[in-house]
């Protein structure tokens, strides 16, 4: 996470505890010297997790939550590196933890975790209001943004300059995309949705044959300029496609909801990134978002059994949430009260598959 996110949002809260009864000198310290709730993790889930910080605070006059937007891969690296007050007691995450992941948290005592599904987002391809209309394929975004291409029986380096040399029905457009860091969970969701899923027919005999180099050459994206990683703060991937209305963004569908008289989503096989689509999984680049929870820090770190249990709260994860006005897609609503009864008695992941 850039330092000046950070220090807005600590100071936001910071504020907003001091107006609280009991506020910061005064809260409580559990047994690990944690005086507060600590989440680390998806710049997409960040803004979800600050205003649910903020719902508890102000509603319980505890002190608010700690919110940092590091990327998935950078939450799940600090919430799994120990127990303790040096790690942070929820990782949130836009896509599902992965079996290294869970692997290096159990090795570091990190035993018994909570995964918590709060609802949908989309990955969305966006332009500034003023820039040309898209209507991309899988194939396209991956034809555009791979760094090698199969040329024969081996690859060579991407060479196409504009999106109608990928595509002609596209518009005669420098690829100029900026997008998030491998680090971050909106990355991990555009390689595997769009990137992957768009080499699958022209790469369909290395997939067979191996799959770790069909994945490498799949997720792997131009170093020459086409593509540039723009960080973990999505709010300035869309200062930038104002400023540079020929190119496009990929970012999580709560900044598309929230500046819409800034920017526009791009189409993908025809489907417009809309909460309609992505609620029902039409729109092709839709995404699980998460929070997972360090079970044996519920009760101990003050005030996490109340974070946790707002999240999934009709009031803010519910149809009609207010996690909803900031871009939140919620779950259907059996999945819903599903979530809500499995917190009930806390139930533990196993080691995911891959």
């Amino acid at each position: 996470m850039k330092p000046t996110l950070l220090l807005s949002v600590s100071a936001a809260l910071l504020v907003a505890a001091c107006g609280q009864s009991g506020g910061s000198n005064s809260a409580p310290k559990s047994a690990s010297g944690r005086s507060a709730v600590w989440a680390a993790g998806s710049s997409t889930v960040f803004p979800f997790a600050t205003r649910v910080a903020e719902n508890v605070a102000r509603t319980t006059g505890g002190r608010p939550a700690k919110v940092e937007s590091l990327g998935t891969g950078g939450g799940f690296k600090l919430f799994c590196g120990g127990t303790g007050q040096a790690y942070p007691d929820i990782a949130t995450a836009s896509r599902a933890i992965k079996k290294s992941e869970f692997e290096k948290c159990a090795a570091n005592g990190v035993t018994e975790i909570v995964e918590v599904k709060i609802g949908f987002d989309g990955i969305v391809v966006a332009s500034a209001k003023s820039g040309p209309n898209y209507d991309l394929t899988q194939e396209a975004l991956y034809k555009g943004l791979a760094a090698e291409l199969p040329d024969g029986a081996g690859f060579k380096a991407n060479a196409n300059k504009t999106w109608n040399q990928v595509d002609p029905a596209l518009p005669n457009e420098p690829i100029l995309v900026y997008g998030p860091p491998p680090t971050s969970g909106t990355r991990d969701a555009f390689s595997e949705l769009a990137l992957e899923k768009g080499a699958g027919k022209l790469l369909a005999a290395l997939k067979a044959s191996d799959e770790d180099g069909f994945k490498s050459k799949s997720h792997t994206v131009r170093s020459d300029g086409a593509w540039v990683d723009a960080g973990e703060n999505d709010n300035a991937i869309v200062q930038t496609l104002e400023k540079t209305p020929h190119s496009l963004g990929v970012f999580g569908y709560s900044f598309l909801e929230n500046n819409m008289d800034k920017v526009k989503g791009a189409k993908v096989h025809g489907v417009a990134p809309t909460f309609a689509t992505i609620s029902s999984g039409e729109y092709p680049l839709s995404r699980s978002l998460y929070i997972y929870v360090k079970k044996a820090n519920i009760g101990v770190t003050p005030g996490l059994k109340e974070f946790v249990q707002a999240f999934v709260s009709d009031a803010a994860t519910g149809k009609g949430g207010y996690l909803q006005e900031r871009g939140l897609i919620p779950l259907p609503a059996d999945e819903h009260e599903a979530q809500k009864k499995a917190l009930e008695s806390l139930p533990v992941i196993s080691a995911p598959k891959s």
